[in-house]
Parts: C-alpha cells; structure tokens; sequence
C-alpha cells in the first residue's frame, strides 16, 4: 500500500492519466460511429496487443505521428485486440509501465475478426495491422507487420 500512494501522487503530478482512464470498451457497431464521427480527418486505426512484439515497437512510433500531425487533421485510434478479461490484471499495468501516454480502445467482440471486419472484411489475421482512413472515409492503405515512423508517415502525409 505505501508503494501505491507515491505512485499515484506521480501519475497525478505527471498530468497522466492511469491507464484504466486510457482504456475505452468498444465493439463493432461503436467503431464504426467512431469513425463516423472522423470523418473529414485522416485517421490510422492501429490494431494490436500486448503479446505482439511488432506492435509495441511501433506504439512510440505512432504516438509521435499523432503529436507531430493531430493539428494538421490526424487522428490515431488503437484498438487493443487483448481478451478483455485481462483488462485489469495485465493491460493497464502493461501500459502504465511501458506507454503512460497512449490512450486506446480495447476490443468486446468474441473473436479479433469481428472488430477488424468494421474496416477490412477480409483481414488475415497478421498483427500489427494498421489502416490508413482517407478524410472520405475509405480505407487508403493496410499497413502490416511491424512498422517504422517513415513508413506510417508516407502513408498519412499524402491525405492531409
């Protein structure tokens, strides 16, 4: 318990958020009206979890994407594809270790497909997978396995 207090005064003083405040349920049909509601704005929908390597390594890279471009129209929007189960238990400690900055969706379908298909009906299942979304809304590029800066950078600077 004492270890906790500091730990939080830290969070509080950081100005971040824990990580329960950065983790949003979200399902099919709320994807779907949150891209909705973005329309007019690129947005790159990450998909990826805490088990996939690749994924982690391009988090920094996306976060930084979203700080350099967010005033010029861009938006990130992860989804976490993590059993929701272990929402408490591994993810938020997860990101409040690794990405105290990151703010992310986190899955309530029964299985991956079934979130993924809101923006690629025919997904393989390779994770991480990205989606590049066009200000009209369409999907402009699928971006696969693990990603640098330069690469999502090329892909969304040609929308802005």
């Amino acid at each position: 318990m004492s270890r906790i207090v500091p730990l939080v005064c830290l969070l509080l003083l950081s100005g971040l958020a824990p990580a329960a405040e950065r983790i949003t349920p979200i399902d099919a049909e709320a994807l779907e009206a949150e891209l909705a509601d973005r329309q007019g704005r690129v947005v790159l929908v990450n998909f990826w979890a805490t088990w996939c390597r690749p994924c982690l390594e391009e988090i920094p890279a996306l976060l930084d994407l979203q700080a350099e471009l967010g005033d010029q129209g861009f938006d990130l929007v992860a989804v976490s594809l993590d059993e929701p189960a272990g929402l408490e238990m591994s993810i938020e400690p997860f990101l409040d270790k690794w990405f105290p900055d990151f703010t992310t969706f986190i899955s309530m379908e029964t299985d991956m497909d079934g979130i993924v298909r809101v923006v690629d009906p025919y997904w393989n299942e390779v994770l991480p997978t990205s989606y590049v979304i066009s200000r009209d809304g369409s999907v402009a590029e699928r971006i696969q396995g693990g990603s640098t800066a330069a690469q999502f950078a090329a892909a969304i600077q040609s929308l802005l």
